[in-house]
């Protein structure tokens, strides 16, 4: 059973592992997870256009047949993957929602920009394979739409916060969607300097930029 079947492979299902021992086999749930860090490896090291399925089954314990079991060729893999990196990064954006608008906004952007770290690898190193599929989106429209779903949570995101403090009389009152759309496309221009031009000081320039024209901006004077 392979997870474009079906939509994902279910939790109750075993998959094949190298245990020649008759050790304890490994969930669905838990191998998905391992091909999903093993193909971040892989990336990182190979490259989209080079990755071979053989060099994701080199970065796992498991044996490679694990990944046909789940995945029906590089393109199934590569689109679970990327739906992954996706749901881990929103999923690592913690905002206290007793937080006032300009606070929200300010973690908000810094998410974005500076993190979430994680156990393995960092954030940057994480955005750089987010940013070579993302690049690689724009002959694949598939890819392309869920890029699209994701631009449109991080903006929207910002826009409720907009939103939020305009009610609140903490902003003046601005076009929230379009204030919403100049930040988001500050730091997406921020992320990718970065990663494609090796500028290490664009987050942190962006940053200031957000805070000095579109932050104080929001500022209500009266």
């Amino acid at each position: 059973m392979s997870e474009s079947q079906d939509g994902s492979a279910s939790e109750s299902v075993e998959s094949p592992t190298d245990d020649a021992d008759g050790g304890e086999t490994v969930s669905s749930k838990d191998t998905k997870e391992v091909i999903m860090e093993a193909t971040f490896r892989a990336l990182s090291k190979h490259g989209y256009k080079d990755l071979r399925m053989r060099d994701i089954g080199e970065e796992m314990d498991l044996t490679r047949q694990v990944i046909h079991y789940h995945f029906d060729g590089k393109y199934d893999l590569m689109s679970s993957f990327l739906e992954h990196i996706i749901d881990q990064y929103e999923g690592s954006v913690v905002v206290d929602g007793d937080d006032d608008p300009r606070t929200e906004l300010r973690a908000r952007v810094d998410q974005c920009l500076f993190g979430p770290e994680f156990e393995e690898f960092s954030h940057w190193d994480r955005m750089k394979v987010y940013h070579e599929l993302y690049t690689q989106a724009q002959n694949d429209g598939d890819h392309r739409e869920v890029f699209n779903e994701h631009y449109e949570r991080i903006r929207g995101s910002i826009v409720e916060v907009v939103e939020e403090g305009i009610e609140q009389g903490v902003f003046r009152d601005v076009d929230a969607e379009r204030m919403g759309q100049l930040v988001t496309d500050v730091i997406h221009a921020a992320r990718g300097r970065r990663i494609s031009l090796g500028h290490e000081d664009a987050p942190e320039e962006a940053r200031k930029a957000i805070d000095e024209f579109i932050l104080e901006s929001l500022e209500r004077t009266e």
